[in-house]
Protein backbone atom coordinates (compact mmCIF):
# COMPACT_ATOMS: atom_id res chain seq x y z
CA UNK A 1 0.00 0.00 0.00
CA UNK A 2 0.80 3.36 -0.52
CA UNK A 3 0.57 6.55 1.89
CA UNK A 4 -2.20 8.68 1.55
CA UNK A 5 -1.82 12.50 1.60
CA UNK A 6 -3.83 13.72 4.91
CA UNK A 7 -6.29 15.47 3.53
CA UNK A 8 -7.75 12.49 1.45
CA UNK A 9 -7.16 10.46 4.68
CA UNK A 10 -9.16 12.65 6.47
CA UNK A 11 -12.01 12.77 4.29
CA UNK A 12 -12.15 8.89 3.96
CA UNK A 13 -12.32 9.21 7.60
CA UNK A 14 -15.39 11.67 7.55
CA UNK A 15 -17.46 9.30 5.02
CA UNK A 16 -16.51 6.48 7.71
CA UNK A 17 -17.95 8.17 10.52
CA UNK A 18 -20.84 9.49 8.80
CA UNK A 19 -21.75 5.77 7.94
CA UNK A 20 -20.98 4.97 11.42
CA UNK A 21 -23.72 7.45 12.61
CA UNK A 22 -25.75 6.10 10.13
CA UNK A 23 -25.76 2.96 11.31
CA UNK A 24 -26.00 3.57 14.80
CA UNK A 25 -29.42 6.26 13.89
CA UNK A 26 -31.08 2.68 12.35
CA UNK A 27 -29.96 0.41 15.21
CA UNK A 28 -31.95 2.99 17.52
CA UNK A 29 -35.21 3.13 15.26
CA UNK A 30 -34.86 -0.11 15.03
CA UNK A 31 -35.18 -0.92 19.05
CA UNK A 32 -36.99 1.95 19.66
CA UNK A 33 -40.11 0.99 16.65
CA UNK A 34 -39.81 -2.79 16.34
CA UNK A 35 -43.19 -2.89 14.89
CA UNK A 36 -41.65 -1.01 12.13
CA UNK A 37 -39.86 -3.02 9.19
CA UNK A 38 -36.17 -1.52 8.57
CA UNK A 39 -35.04 -3.88 6.06
CA UNK A 40 -34.61 -1.82 3.46
CA UNK A 41 -32.52 0.34 4.93
CA UNK A 42 -30.48 -2.12 7.05
CA UNK A 43 -30.12 -3.61 3.40
CA UNK A 44 -28.48 -0.59 2.31
CA UNK A 45 -26.31 1.03 4.97
CA UNK A 46 -24.82 -2.87 4.92
CA UNK A 47 -24.22 -2.16 1.08
CA UNK A 48 -22.63 1.26 1.89
CA UNK A 49 -20.24 -0.16 4.26
CA UNK A 50 -19.24 -2.96 1.68
CA UNK A 51 -18.87 -0.36 -1.41
CA UNK A 52 -16.96 2.34 0.76
CA UNK A 53 -14.42 -0.80 1.91
CA UNK A 54 -13.92 -2.12 -1.77
CA UNK A 55 -13.53 1.51 -3.02
CA UNK A 56 -11.25 3.51 -0.22
CA UNK A 57 -9.08 -0.21 -0.65
CA UNK A 58 -9.09 -0.24 -3.86
CA UNK A 59 -7.92 3.73 -3.80
CA UNK A 60 -5.28 3.18 -0.72
CA UNK A 61 -2.95 0.32 -2.60
CA UNK A 62 -2.04 2.15 -5.88
CA UNK A 63 -3.01 3.95 -8.60
CA UNK A 64 -2.41 0.57 -11.03
CA UNK A 65 -4.91 -1.06 -8.53
CA UNK A 66 -7.68 1.65 -8.66
CA UNK A 67 -7.51 1.80 -12.76
CA UNK A 68 -8.11 -2.00 -12.62
CA UNK A 69 -10.62 -1.34 -10.08
CA UNK A 70 -12.49 1.15 -12.43
CA UNK A 71 -12.26 -0.96 -15.22
CA UNK A 72 -13.76 -4.26 -13.40
CA UNK A 73 -16.68 -1.38 -12.52
CA UNK A 74 -17.08 -0.80 -16.38
CA UNK A 75 -17.43 -4.49 -17.41
CA UNK A 76 -19.79 -4.35 -14.51
CA UNK A 77 -21.87 -1.82 -15.94
CA UNK A 78 -21.60 -3.01 -19.27
CA UNK A 79 -22.79 -6.30 -18.57
CA UNK A 80 -25.53 -5.36 -16.44
CA UNK A 81 -26.68 -2.63 -19.35
CA UNK A 82 -26.57 -4.85 -22.34
CA UNK A 83 -28.48 -7.76 -19.76
CA UNK A 84 -31.85 -5.40 -19.63
CA UNK A 85 -31.58 -3.32 -23.39
CA UNK A 86 -32.88 -5.87 -26.14
CA UNK A 87 -30.69 -6.67 -28.52
CA UNK A 88 -30.02 -9.09 -31.82
CA UNK A 89 -28.63 -12.44 -31.28
CA UNK A 90 -25.89 -11.58 -34.41
CA UNK A 91 -24.90 -8.42 -32.42
CA UNK A 92 -22.81 -10.58 -29.76
CA UNK A 93 -19.83 -10.37 -32.33
CA UNK A 94 -20.12 -6.62 -32.53
CA UNK A 95 -20.67 -6.65 -28.34
CA UNK A 96 -17.42 -8.45 -28.20
CA UNK A 97 -15.32 -5.51 -29.69
CA UNK A 98 -16.98 -3.08 -26.82
CA UNK A 99 -15.95 -5.18 -24.07
CA UNK A 100 -12.28 -5.78 -25.50
CA UNK A 101 -12.51 -1.50 -25.77
CA UNK A 102 -12.73 -1.80 -21.82
CA UNK A 103 -9.08 -3.43 -20.73
CA UNK A 104 -7.42 -0.95 -23.88
CA UNK A 105 -9.25 2.22 -22.77
CA UNK A 106 -8.11 1.36 -19.09
CA UNK A 107 -4.35 0.98 -21.02
CA UNK A 108 -4.36 4.49 -22.21
CA UNK A 109 -5.61 5.72 -18.72
CA UNK A 110 -2.61 3.53 -17.19
CA UNK A 111 0.18 5.02 -19.54
CA UNK A 112 -1.23 8.53 -19.09
CA UNK A 113 -1.81 8.74 -23.17
CA UNK A 114 -4.47 11.49 -23.41
CA UNK A 115 -5.11 11.74 -26.68
CA UNK A 116 -5.98 8.21 -27.25
CA UNK A 117 -8.44 8.04 -23.90
CA UNK A 118 -9.85 10.86 -25.29
CA UNK A 119 -10.90 9.92 -28.93
CA UNK A 120 -10.50 5.87 -28.42
CA UNK A 121 -14.35 5.42 -27.82
CA UNK A 122 -15.89 8.14 -29.17
CA UNK A 123 -14.31 8.16 -32.55
CA UNK A 124 -12.52 4.79 -33.16
CA UNK A 125 -15.46 2.22 -31.74
CA UNK A 126 -18.29 4.75 -32.86
CA UNK A 127 -16.70 4.72 -36.52
CA UNK A 128 -15.80 0.79 -36.28
CA UNK A 129 -19.10 -0.61 -34.57
CA UNK A 130 -21.57 -0.03 -37.42
CA UNK A 131 -18.68 -1.59 -39.94
CA UNK A 132 -18.76 -4.75 -37.72
CA UNK A 133 -22.53 -4.76 -38.20
CA UNK A 134 -22.55 -4.23 -41.51
CA UNK A 135 -20.08 -7.29 -42.20
CA UNK A 136 -22.73 -9.20 -40.16
CA UNK A 137 -25.06 -8.52 -42.85
CA UNK A 138 -28.25 -7.78 -40.85
CA UNK A 139 -29.96 -5.20 -41.74
CA UNK A 140 -33.12 -5.27 -39.38
CA UNK A 141 -32.72 -3.40 -36.37
CA UNK A 142 -29.21 -2.14 -37.60
CA UNK A 143 -29.96 1.35 -36.21
CA UNK A 144 -31.38 0.30 -33.18
CA UNK A 145 -28.44 -1.92 -33.00
CA UNK A 146 -25.56 0.69 -33.36
CA UNK A 147 -27.47 3.51 -31.17
CA UNK A 148 -27.51 1.20 -28.00
CA UNK A 149 -24.08 -0.75 -28.60
CA UNK A 150 -22.86 3.00 -29.11
CA UNK A 151 -24.74 4.15 -26.01
CA UNK A 152 -23.26 1.87 -24.13
CA UNK A 153 -19.91 1.97 -24.86
CA UNK A 154 -19.97 5.67 -23.83
CA UNK A 155 -22.21 5.22 -20.52
CA UNK A 156 -20.52 2.34 -19.07
CA UNK A 157 -16.76 2.40 -20.16
CA UNK A 158 -15.79 5.83 -21.81
CA UNK A 159 -17.71 7.89 -18.77
CA UNK A 160 -16.17 5.45 -16.08
CA UNK A 161 -12.79 6.03 -17.27
CA UNK A 162 -12.84 9.29 -16.66
CA UNK A 163 -12.56 8.75 -12.82
CA UNK A 164 -9.19 6.14 -13.50
CA UNK A 165 -7.81 9.13 -15.24
CA UNK A 166 -8.13 11.43 -12.77
CA UNK A 167 -5.73 9.55 -10.81
CA UNK A 168 -3.26 10.08 -13.57
CA UNK A 169 -3.23 14.17 -13.51
CA UNK A 170 -0.18 15.28 -11.86
CA UNK A 171 -0.72 16.00 -8.52
CA UNK A 172 -1.04 20.24 -7.67
CA UNK A 173 -2.44 19.59 -4.30
CA UNK A 174 0.32 17.81 -2.19
CA UNK A 175 -1.73 17.26 0.72
CA UNK A 176 -4.92 15.57 -0.86
CA UNK A 177 -2.68 13.74 -3.79
CA UNK A 178 -3.96 11.86 -6.49
CA UNK A 179 -6.80 10.38 -4.99
CA UNK A 180 -8.25 13.80 -3.74
CA UNK A 181 -10.23 14.69 -6.99
CA UNK A 182 -11.43 11.33 -7.07
CA UNK A 183 -12.81 11.27 -3.64
CA UNK A 184 -14.07 14.86 -4.05
CA UNK A 185 -16.03 13.45 -7.08
CA UNK A 186 -17.39 10.52 -5.42
CA UNK A 187 -18.52 12.76 -2.33
CA UNK A 188 -19.70 15.23 -3.78
CA UNK A 189 -22.16 12.95 -6.12
CA UNK A 190 -23.03 11.26 -3.57
CA UNK A 191 -24.04 13.71 -1.05
CA UNK A 192 -26.09 15.34 -4.35
CA UNK A 193 -28.46 12.11 -4.49
CA UNK A 194 -28.86 12.28 -1.10
CA UNK A 195 -29.19 16.13 -0.23
CA UNK A 196 -31.64 16.06 -3.61
CA UNK A 197 -33.39 12.90 -2.11
CA UNK A 198 -33.61 15.27 1.53
CA UNK A 199 -34.69 18.32 0.48
CA UNK A 200 -37.38 16.65 -1.90
CA UNK A 201 -38.96 14.56 1.13
CA UNK A 202 -38.79 17.42 3.42
CA UNK A 203 -40.52 20.11 1.14
CA UNK A 204 -41.21 18.77 -2.16
CA UNK A 205 -44.29 20.01 -3.65
CA UNK A 206 -43.65 20.75 -7.40
CA UNK A 207 -42.90 17.91 -9.49
CA UNK A 208 -39.81 18.62 -12.25
CA UNK A 209 -40.59 15.66 -14.13
CA UNK A 210 -43.20 13.66 -13.15
CA UNK A 211 -43.59 11.41 -16.30
CA UNK A 212 -40.22 10.43 -15.38
CA UNK A 213 -39.65 10.16 -11.83
CA UNK A 214 -42.59 11.09 -9.55
CA UNK A 215 -41.03 12.00 -6.57
CA UNK A 216 -38.04 14.78 -8.34
CA UNK A 217 -39.38 18.02 -6.95
CA UNK A 218 -38.16 21.39 -7.98
CA UNK A 219 -37.60 22.15 -3.71
CA UNK A 220 -35.73 19.12 -3.88
CA UNK A 221 -33.35 19.85 -7.04
CA UNK A 222 -32.96 23.68 -5.77
CA UNK A 223 -32.22 22.32 -2.51
CA UNK A 224 -29.60 19.90 -3.62
CA UNK A 225 -27.89 22.28 -6.26
CA UNK A 226 -27.31 25.03 -3.03
CA UNK A 227 -26.49 22.46 -0.80
CA UNK A 228 -23.77 21.25 -2.75
CA UNK A 229 -22.17 24.21 -4.22
CA UNK A 230 -21.71 25.53 -1.11
CA UNK A 231 -20.03 22.26 0.56
CA UNK A 232 -18.18 22.02 -2.16
CA UNK A 233 -16.83 25.26 -2.60
CA UNK A 234 -15.29 24.58 1.17
CA UNK A 235 -14.28 20.83 0.13
CA UNK A 236 -12.71 21.19 -3.15
CA UNK A 237 -9.52 23.51 -1.39
CA UNK A 238 -9.00 20.35 0.44
CA UNK A 239 -9.08 17.80 -1.89
CA UNK A 240 -8.65 19.25 -5.07
CA UNK A 241 -6.31 21.71 -6.54
CA UNK A 242 -9.32 23.73 -6.99
CA UNK A 243 -10.07 27.17 -5.18
CA UNK A 244 -12.75 27.50 -3.07
CA UNK A 245 -14.80 29.82 -6.58
CA UNK A 246 -13.72 27.20 -8.47
CA UNK A 247 -14.73 24.76 -6.11
CA UNK A 248 -18.01 26.49 -6.09
CA UNK A 249 -18.43 26.22 -9.89
CA UNK A 250 -17.84 22.33 -9.71
CA UNK A 251 -20.45 21.75 -7.01
CA UNK A 252 -22.97 23.25 -8.95
CA UNK A 253 -21.77 21.37 -12.08
CA UNK A 254 -21.88 18.01 -10.18
CA UNK A 255 -25.45 18.69 -8.52
CA UNK A 256 -27.24 19.82 -12.31
CA UNK A 257 -25.69 16.84 -13.89
CA UNK A 258 -25.97 14.78 -11.52
CA UNK A 259 -29.55 14.97 -11.53
CA UNK A 260 -29.42 14.46 -15.28
CA UNK A 261 -27.66 11.36 -15.14
CA UNK A 262 -30.07 10.05 -12.29
CA UNK A 263 -32.92 10.97 -14.52
CA UNK A 264 -31.66 9.86 -17.79
CA UNK A 265 -31.23 6.23 -16.48
CA UNK A 266 -34.87 6.58 -14.44
CA UNK A 267 -36.18 7.08 -18.24
CA UNK A 268 -34.22 3.91 -19.56
CA UNK A 269 -35.98 1.91 -16.62
CA UNK A 270 -39.36 3.45 -17.29
CA UNK A 271 -39.20 2.61 -20.82
CA UNK A 272 -38.03 -1.17 -20.64
CA UNK A 273 -40.73 -1.53 -17.41
CA UNK A 274 -38.02 -2.40 -15.05
CA UNK A 275 -37.74 -0.91 -11.54
CA UNK A 276 -33.85 -1.54 -11.24
CA UNK A 277 -31.43 -2.32 -13.53
CA UNK A 278 -29.96 -5.47 -11.51
CA UNK A 279 -29.59 -7.16 -8.12
CA UNK A 280 -26.20 -7.05 -7.18
CA UNK A 281 -26.39 -4.33 -4.87
CA UNK A 282 -29.04 -5.39 -1.95
CA UNK A 283 -31.44 -2.51 -1.11
CA UNK A 284 -30.14 0.12 -3.84
CA UNK A 285 -30.42 -2.37 -7.25
CA UNK A 286 -27.73 -2.74 -9.98
CA UNK A 287 -24.47 -1.12 -10.47
CA UNK A 288 -26.12 1.21 -12.83
CA UNK A 289 -28.88 2.57 -10.51
CA UNK A 290 -25.82 3.17 -8.06
CA UNK A 291 -23.70 4.65 -10.86
CA UNK A 292 -26.19 6.68 -12.28
CA UNK A 293 -25.52 10.22 -11.39
CA UNK A 294 -21.75 9.47 -11.80
CA UNK A 295 -22.10 8.40 -15.42
CA UNK A 296 -23.06 12.09 -16.15
CA UNK A 297 -20.30 14.08 -13.40
CA UNK A 298 -17.45 11.95 -13.64
CA UNK A 299 -16.37 13.22 -17.87
CA UNK A 300 -18.06 16.75 -16.98
CA UNK A 301 -16.02 17.51 -13.81
CA UNK A 302 -13.29 15.71 -15.05
CA UNK A 303 -12.99 18.30 -18.22
CA UNK A 304 -14.01 20.90 -16.09
CA UNK A 305 -10.71 20.46 -13.67
CA UNK A 306 -8.53 19.32 -16.82
CA UNK A 307 -9.81 22.57 -18.47
CA UNK A 308 -9.24 24.82 -15.41
CA UNK A 309 -6.03 23.32 -14.06
CA UNK A 310 -3.71 21.59 -17.12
Amino acid sequence: MFSIEQNSLNGMIAVILVLLISTLIYLYKQNKNKEVDYTELKLRIKSWWWMIAIVFISLSFSSQTAIIFFAFLSFLALKEFLSIISIRHVDRRAIFWVYLSIPLQYYWVSIEWYGMFIIFIPIFLFLFIPIRLVIIGETDGFINSASVIHWAAMLTVFSISHIAYLLTLPVQNSLAGSIGPVLFLLFMTQFNDVSQYVFGKLFGKNKIIPKVSPNKTWEGFIGGVVTVTLISGLVAPYLTSLDMLYGFLAGFLISVFGFFGDVVISSLKRDIKIKDTGTLIPGHGGILDRLDSLLYTAPIFFHFLYYVKY
